[in-house]
């Protein structure tokens, strides 16, 4: 047995953009137990429902992650909605389907550059974020912004997108589409890549669904869990079904999400050729008295958004569960036994977001 020692991992590191700190038990260079520290960029959003009307609030919910916000907004929205037994149009519907699906291209794509990042590899990391300018571009053409969108809203959307720009969506997507699969094919072929992520912090099918884990984590597992199959969106009618690797390697990991840009693709393909005309949203007066939950399935995984009224315009609680909450556990799995060399990648492999971790 080799000496242990314990040295501490970020929440300061050149390859990592989250500030996620790990104290790493070491015998040599070999990883006996990681044990994470959270809480550097605590925010006190959620206590804010107290201080902002529910109409309002959604601003703020926005602002948990700036990668996921539209989704952070749209489980919101339906969890209040939810609570106050609205029901919003069918075109409202298919336009939160088009946008949320957008956002998981743009996740992706973004994630893939870090992880090129996160090897070294600074030509293929700059090329993902190339493309994904493409994407931002259709989020600023529909909504007025690249990042933090407030489009959605208690009752519906607040934007329409004519059909003539629907097209244009898809055509662009289509268009930019060869360029996606020349770039994800030197994640899926390239002999370097696949060295430095085949067989690197493998986690089983049980210990995935044991611990808990969601979303392409989950999938890169062999466990068969979305909650676009049980959305308030409308996958029912796109023809949805998850992405599933079974190797539960980092590679599994990283093919799930290239799989998932390509499905995004179709499914806004397929909600362009489907939506209806119609409102966009409905009025929405009162106060909130019940309560409702939410699950979402955001480009890291499953949220959770819990809403409680207060019979007033201020909500009573406000919960959100994040998919880095659930996905630390694995992470600390997968970290059992990995080369020191190997804990950024493997950090990198759960997409981590602190941000929405500490709300």
């Amino acid at each position: 047995m080799g000496k242990r020692t314990i040295i501490p991992f970020g929440p300061q590191h050149p390859v990592l953009p989250e500030p996620i700190h790990l104290d790493l038990v070491l015998e040599d260079e070999v990883v006996v137990e990681a044990i994470p520290s959270i809480g550097f960029i605590h925010r006190g959003l959620e206590k804010l429902v107290e201080k902002k009307e529910y109409t309002e609030m959604v601003y703020v919910i926005e602002r948990i992650c700036g990668i996921c916000s539209f989704g952070h907004g749209w489980g919101y929205c339906a969890a209040v909605e939810g609570a106050m037994d609205v029901e919003i149009p069918e075109r409202a519907k298919y336009l939160r389907t088009i946008w949320h699906e957008l956002s998981r291209i743009h996740s992706h794509l973004l994630w893939l550059g870090l992880l090129a990042d996160g090897f070294a590899f600074d030509s293929l990391f700059m090329h993902c974020w190339k493309v994904r300018e493409t994407v931002l571009d259709l989020f600023e053409k529909t909504t007025g912004g690249r990042v933090i969108f407030s489009v959605c809203k208690v009752g519906g959307v607040r934007k329409d997108i004519d059909n003539e720009t629907l097209k244009e969506i898809v055509d662009t997507l289509n268009g930019i589409k060869k360029e996606i699969k020349t770039l994800t094919d030197v994640f899926i072929n390239d002999t370097s890549v696949k060295n430095r992520l085949c067989g690197v912090g493998v986690l089983t099918k049980e210990d995935a669904m044991e611990l808990g884990a969601v979303g392409p984590v989950a999938r890169g597992s062999g466990v068969r869990m979305d909650m676009r199959l049980n959305d308030p969106g409308v996958y029912d009618q796109l023809d949805f079904e998850p992405i599933v690797e079974e190797a539960g390697d980092s590679y599994a990991r990283c093919v799930v999400r290239i799989r998932e840009v390509f499905q995004s693709i179709e499914l806004i393909e397929k909600a362009v050729t489907k939506i209806p005309d119609g409102p966009i949203d409905v009025p929405v007066k009162g106060n909130v008295k019940g309560e409702f939950a939410v699950r979402l399935e955001q480009p890291r995984g499953e949220g959770f958004y819990y809403a409680k009224g207060a019979d007033s315009k201020f909500l009573e609680r406000m919960r959100v569960r994040t998919p880095t909450n659930m996905n630390i556990p694995a992470l600390v799995k997968m970290l059992q036994g990995c080369d020191l060399a190997d804990v950024p990648i493997l950090v990198l492999t759960i997409d981590p977001c602190i941000s929405c971790t500490e709300r």
